[in-house]
């Protein structure tokens, strides 16, 4: 079993280790300290030894910090975990701050006492981060000081970082050999006059030299930093034992030495040299004390976002596998949901079916992120994730989110239907039907080449927007191939100006919550490609689309069906026919017979 059903934080922990970081502010001269959710990665996820944020707030979601002051402690999150913050932390010690509606320069400059020093660790904070802040609390007399981290000296039972050793991604599935990536890295770095790029995120090295690690659940990657020098070097800083197998597979342009050299390395650069200040760490510019620093994106950012044809054929069969398990599953929850309530059925029931389905694929290496099941009140709560102290029994009326991945050699998925448990009433129905009006929106978009995620999140959310009614999140985020479900630099999303590029895969994934009630999240996986011409269209203008890689039944028992237009109907029949074609020869008996049901196409 992948996923586990612990609480991994207890909202009584906190007060104590609350007053324990006090203490350690106190005895380093610092009126307060920030505690952020990254690592020194910025990575969305962290090895148990850098959950210093759920450490010390109880707070397990992906995003967000805590400043600590002497007599308050701000606990900064986004509308997607303001209610699991509000479950999961103790009220009396720590004060939900509304981010990023509320910024941290305008929190300490209305709460910290006069002549304030702020404490931060600089290798989990990024230099536009600090810098930015910085420039924000200029002329208010609150001082922002460098510091070691304050949660490790006072974490006693701290957990030793990762150590699992690395293997080599096949060229036949990643499309290109690591050296012709090093190679046009280095062409790029030449052709801009640098002498060399740091590198910081671990999936952006795994993508570079062909690897994949177990250093994190849920995302295959090695923790490590690395230098890519313009000759097509590269050094790498990590445990040498993760990848001492791998000496072969690396290459001699590829060294390998201890985390604990990288400082040094970096005051050893001369030249110039690349780093990217949206996601290093403030730690490393003060480090190249001999090179001239610039600031570029991360260079494998845009290569590793599009996808190559073998990435996108691996991607293809991935998810016609996972497309199959999750038939699977929904067949077997109908057959359990009909047997309600005279045999019971809870959210961990759902979670280990669907994990056994997929695993029973032969193919599993990992789950994407740990399985969100969440019954009536549950649902809403964004990225919810169940417990045995949580776990909730499906009751009529509800709405049943669930929203899963896998991780396959081939690909990464990624998932949600939302299941009506009997009737889930005309609100629910109604908001149902618009989700999926927003998604057939996205699917369904032709749009010129150039624009971004941005441009089009609106057509997502246009359906709820006019009943009044939207959601905290964005519509879509990038997708790795064999490695992290949540990828940059593409989103669909108010925020994003990233162009959408052929190859790049998004997730398509409109919802609406109700707090206490109920959520919906509907999502496929699509990626961006040219798009033909159209009769009477311009011969010049090149139009970009989307094809969906995602096919599942969207459970039409949930929808509002006179809320549809003809065209929406059109695409939700079209959609499930291609359902049938696909997965009907990969399913058992069983969910063959209830795959014709779910696909039938809609009459009225």
């Amino acid at each position: 079993m992948f996923q586990t059903f612990d609480a991994p934080t207890r909202p009584d922990d906190g007060p104590p280790r609350l007053a324990a970081l006090r203490a350690a502010m106190a005895d380093a001269g610092l009126t307060g300290f920030v505690v952020p959710r990254a690592d020194a990665h910025q990575g969305e996820y962290v090895a148990d030894c850098d959950a210093r944020l759920a450490w010390l707030t109880g707070f397990t979601g992906s995003a967000g910090f805590c400043a600590v002051l002497p007599d308050t402690a701000g606990l900064f999150v986004d509308g997607r975990y303001r209610v699991q913050a509000r479950a999961q932390t103790d009220a009396t010690a720590f004060t939900i701050v509304p981010w990023p509606d509320t910024r941290l320069a305008d929190w300490l400059r209305d709460t910290a006492p006069d002549g304030a020093r702020i404490g931060f660790d600089p290798w989990l904070h990024t230099i536009r981060e600090i810098d930015g802040l910085r420039t924000a609390l200029d002329g208010t007399g609150i001082t922002l000081v460098e510091t070691p981290n304050l949660i490790d000296k006072v974490w006693a039972d701290r957990p030793a970082p990762p150590v699992a050793p690395a293997q080599a991604h096949p060229e036949t599935l990643a499309g290109r050999s690591a050296a012709a990536k090093r190679a046009e890295l280095a062409e790029t770095l030449t052709q801009d006059g640098q002498t060399a790029a740091v590198l910081t995120q671990p999936d952006s090295l795994a993508w570079l030299l062909n690897i994949r690690g177990a250093d994190i659940p849920r995302i295959p990657i090695v923790q490590a930093m690395a230098i890519a020098h313009a000759d097509a070097r590269v050094q790498v800083f990590t445990d040498p034992a993760k990848l001492a197998a791998l000496t072969d597979h690396l290459g001699a342009q590829v060294t390998v030495q201890p985390a604990a050299d990288f400082p040094a390395a970096l005051e050893a650069l001369t030249g110039t040299v690349r780093v990217d200040e949206t996601s290093a760490p403030f730690a490393v510019r003060a480090a190249l004390t001999g090179a001239t620093l610039v600031h570029g994106t991360d260079p494998c950012l845009l290569p590793k976002a599009c996808k190559t044809d073998a990435e996108l054929a691996g991607a293809d069969a991935a998810h016609l596998r996972d497309g199959a398990a999750m038939v699977e599953f929904l067949c077997w929850l109908d057959g359990r949901i009909a047997r309600i309530p005279e045999t019971p059925l809870t959210e961990i029931d759902c979670v280990r079916a669907l994990e056994g389905f997929r695993v029973a694929t032969g193919r599993l290496r990992d789950l994407s992120f740990d399985t969100i099941a969440g019954t009536g009140p549950h649902g809403a709560i964004v990225h919810y994730r169940v417990t045995e102290d949580t776990n909730r029994t499906v009751a009529p009326g509800d709405m049943l989110l669930i929203d899963s991945g896998g991780q396959y050699a081939d690909g990464t998925t990624d998932i949600t239907r939302t299941i009506p448990i009997g009737d889930p009433g005309p609100d629910a129905r109604a908001a149902f039907t618009r989700v999926l009006q927003g998604m057939i929106a996205i699917s369904a978009a032709r749009f010129p080449k150039g624009l971004a995620g941005r441009d089009l999140d609106a057509l997502a959310r246009a359906p709820l927007w006019a009943a009044g009614q939207d959601y905290d999140h964005g519509t879509g985020h990038g997708i790795g191939s064999y490695l992290s479900v949540h990828e940059g630099p593409q989103r669909i999303s108010r925020a994003s100006g990233e162009a959408l590029l052929p190859g790049m895969i998004v997730s398509n994934e409109p919802g609406y919550y109700r707090e206490g009630a109920f959520g919906i999240r509907l999502e496929n996986l699509i990626v961006v490609q040219d798009a033909p011409a159209l009769p009477g269209g311009d011969d010049a203008r090149q139009m970009r689309a989307f094809r969906t890689l995602t096919y599942v039944p969207i459970d039409r028992r949930a929808l509002a069906g006179a809320l549809l237009t003809a065209a929406q109907r059109a695409w939700l029949n079209g959609y499930h026919a291609e359902c049938a074609r696909r997965l009907d020869p990969l399913v058992s008996d069983a969910a063959r017979a209830w795959l014709a049901r779910a696909v039938a196409p809609l009459t009225d």
